[in-house]
């Protein structure tokens, strides 16, 4: 999925997330959980490049990406068309979740509770673009 479309779902998931906190949080930290949220949703894709470099041998994508910004968001999927890797993005993905799970509980557990709901989302989403079913 594009960025932009990540950014949206986790957007989404993060407002019924904070909203499901009710009033345990004051209205900052809400808004510091929705932006956790939607950062974490676009930005959980940074294992693509490590992914990238790992199969072609060089950071040519993070470069390309670094280049063209706007592109990269907007259009990702230029960067990585010479590289395979449906299930090790996916892989990495619920890897990251976990240790970021994992931490994030000894913060607050229902930061971990939510942090699990983001990167589900958000790998939901993958498995549904790769599908062709979004």
């Amino acid at each position: 999925m594009k960025s932009t479309e990540h950014a949206v779902v986790g957007a989404v998931v993060s407002a019924l997330g904070v909203r499901a906190v009710g009033d345990h949080l004051s209205r900052p930290w809400k808004a510091a959980l929705w932006c956790y949220g939607v950062f974490l949703s676009v930005f959980i894709d940074l294992d693509h490049f490590v992914l990238a470099r790992y199969y072609t041998g060089d950071w040519e994508a993070l470069f390309e990406a670094l280049t063209t910004p706007k592109r990269a968001f907007t259009a990702p999927k230029w960067l990585f068309s010479d590289v395979t890797m449906r299930a090790e993005r996916l892989l990495s993905h619920t890897i990251i979740g976990g240790v970021l799970a994992l931490g994030s509980f000894f913060i607050a557990p229902f930061l971990a509770c939510f942090t699990v709901v983001v990167v589900y989302a958000h790998v939901l989403c993958d498995l549904l673009r790769d599908t062709k079913t979004l």
